[in-house]
């Protein structure tokens, strides 16, 4: 059920282990959100061009969680920590280039959420 987006700077596409971090992700998350592993999605956007504050050389990720409505306001925000501290886990510095992180979990509607398996 998990449905997570990571959107994320061309500069880092050999600095950021995407595979690793979705799978550690996906097993770090799956007790904590009473899921199964297989029902976690990941799906990665490399971002061609962004512009970050005054336009300094910087990149970024940000990561998008989904979880079905109805969750405490408490296990969105460890869902938070622990994604935040996932990616930094699985991210390499950059030399010269500062990265921002930033991370969103959000509801998605219960009543229309629907998963069909063919």
């Amino acid at each position: 059920m998990p449905q997570i987006t990571v959107e994320y700077s061309a500069e880092l596409s050999e600095a950021f282990d995407r595979r690793a971090f979705a799978l550690a992700l996906h097993q770090t998350l799956s007790p904590l959100v009473s899921s199964d592993v297989a029902a976690f999605k990941t799906r990665f956007k490399q971002i061609e061009e962004s512009v970050i504050g005054d336009g300094s050389p910087a990149a970024m990720i940000h990561v998008r969680v989904g979880l079905l409505s109805g969750r405490p306001v408490e296990l969105k925000q460890e869902v938070g920590r622990v994604s935040i501290g996932l990616v930094r886990e699985h991210l390499k510095p950059v030399e010269g280039l500062p990265t921002q992180l930033t991370l969103e979990v959000h509801d998605m509607d219960r009543e229309q959420y629907q998963k069909i398996v063919v």
